[in-house]
């Protein structure tokens, strides 16, 4: 079973609609061409939302549905950085307190946005589950409603509308492919595909360093703190999450693994084709779509670039040729 209907879908998407403008889908001819096998290359810009990230989405999404209790008592997250950004920057739509969690040494232009925001930013932690497992207890202390950023209904359902969004905007479109951190926007892509185009295949993909969802969905088995190595901090993930274990297990059609050079290639080739700057995450959708292309060879394909904040000391090294340790 799924943990939304597609009716909280359209929920989600009244309320996001005040405040969130339907992100851009864009054919770049010169990616067709990159990714060979006549394939039709559909890319959904959702670093063109406010925040440069799909969590936006999310954050409004679970924000526009507290209760004027909850509201009043404030909310708290655990983020590497883009579902803080969602939440602050919703929090400040709504005049909600906003409370967010990163590591120790996260992504320092990340956290600079969430202060710059208006949230309250506390490092702990040296692993995205740590700060987790802190935040839960700091929830806890202060009478704060934790928002998760996967196992929360109303996150799941605001991720679910960029699919809905992009099946409005490309009805032709056969295959989606997403990167996978904790699976929200990969769930609500399989409720939203359900319900408007069952033959569209929706495909997942990890980094090789963080394949703990990719390793559970193939063997049936979940994880919790497995090692994750990848400098795509949007997928850095060690676990698998109760509300979306199941879910990806039944709407995937596929799952797959890349390597960090070829992720750090995808954000090259992104930036050379379409003048966008992809973070880690950001481009791993053009890095599986390399993978699975000989299987969707002349089908109408698209991808997410989920999020472009890439910090400056990563971009230097990515555009230079490298690859992030």
């Amino acid at each position: 079973m799924y943990p939304i209907n597609y009716n909280d879908v359209l929920g989600a998407r009244t309320r996001l609609r005040p405040f969130l403008d339907p992100s851009p889908v864009r054919h770049y001819p010169p990616l067709d061409e990159l990714v060979g096998h006549g394939i039709r290359v559909l890319v959904k810009h959702e670093n063109h939302l406010p925040t440069g990230s799909f969590k936006v989405r999310n954050g409004t999404s679970s924000i526009t549905a507290l209760s004027d209790d909850q509201a009043a008592r404030g909310v708290i997250a655990a983020t590497t950085g883009n579902h803080g950004l969602g939440l602050a920057w919703s929090g400040a739509q709504r005049g909600v307190s906003v409370t967010i969690c990163v590591p120790r040494g996260n992504n320092p232009e990340k956290s600079a946005a969430i202060r710059g925001l208006g949230a309250t930013l506390i490092e702990v932690g040296e692993s995205y589950d740590e700060t987790t497992a802190a935040c839960r207890a700091l929830a806890e202390r202060d009478g704060k409603t934790v928002i998760h950023s996967t196992n929360h209904r109303e996150v799941i359902a605001g991720a679910a509308t960029m699919t809905a969004e992009f099946l409005e905007q490309a009805p032709d479109l056969d295959a989606i492919i997403i990167a996978l951190g904790g699976g929200s926007q990969a769930v609500g892509a399989a409720v939203v595909r359900d319900a408007l185009k069952p033959n569209l295949e929706v495909y997942a993909v990890q980094s090789v360093g963080a394949s703990a969802q990719h390793d559970a969905w193939h063997d049936g088995v979940p994880r919790a703190g497995a090692p994750v190595r990848t400098f795509a901090e949007g997928i850095a993930t060690g676990s698998t999450y109760d509300l979306t274990f199941d879910a990806l297990r039944r709407g995937l059609a596929g799952f797959v693994l890349v390597d960090e050079a070829t992720i750090a290639r995808g954000v090259r080739d992104l930036w050379r084709i379409t003048h966008n700057l992809a973070e880690g995450a950001g481009a791993t959708g053009l890095a599986g779509l390399h993978a699975l292309a000989p299987q969707l060879a002349g089908r109408t394909v698209g991808i997410v670039i989920c999020g472009g904040n890439l910090d400056a000391a990563r971009a230097v090294t990515i555009l230079s040729g490298s690859t992030p340790s």
